[in-house]
């Protein structure tokens, strides 16, 4: 469902952005209008798909995770959904996206350990279909900007 964002649309989606725990009455002092259009405003974002959900960020590195890994993964054509299908189910796998350039998948891997992350990486490359990773590991973050 396609709908028009206004800058005052935009404003609330970086306030909730920032803190989706913002309460209706702060949007709207900052966006200038009633508590009451602030929430109409919201529910339109939230029905036309604008809004997805409201969640938590977690730092992966405070619950233990030392490693996380942007792996690029190659796969043969005809298996590119089982694979993936097998991926979306595993637990260390946090995101996961059908891409088109380089690499066929790209997966957000989370690991506690580099030898855990080793061994993450052998059992996707053990997925029939699978043709090549190609991991990346994460050093440090420089912009986090959809997060803050």
């Amino acid at each position: 469902m396609s709908r028009r964002i206004d800058d005052i649309d935009r404003k609330i989606i970086s306030l909730l952005m920032s803190n989706a725990r913002i309460t209706y009455r702060e949007i709207a002092k900052s966006v200038n209008l009633s508590d009451v259009a602030v929430i109409k405003r919201i529910r339109k974002l939230e029905s036309s798909g604008v809004i997805r959900k409201y969640t938590a960020i977690v730092n992966p590195r405070a619950l233990g995770y030392s490693m996380i890994s942007f792996t690029g993964i190659n796969v043969k054509p005809e298996r590119l959904f089982d694979v993936a299908k097998t991926l979306k189910d595993k637990e260390y796998v946090k995101y996961l996206a059908l891409t088109t350039g380089d690499h066929d998948i790209l997966a957000v891997i989370w690991a506690s350990s580099g030898e855990e992350l080793e061994r993450i990486h052998n059992e996707i490359r053990s997925i029939e279909g699978v043709v090549e990773i190609y991991p990346m590991i994460l050093s440090e973050v420089l912009k986090d900007e959809a997060y803050t």
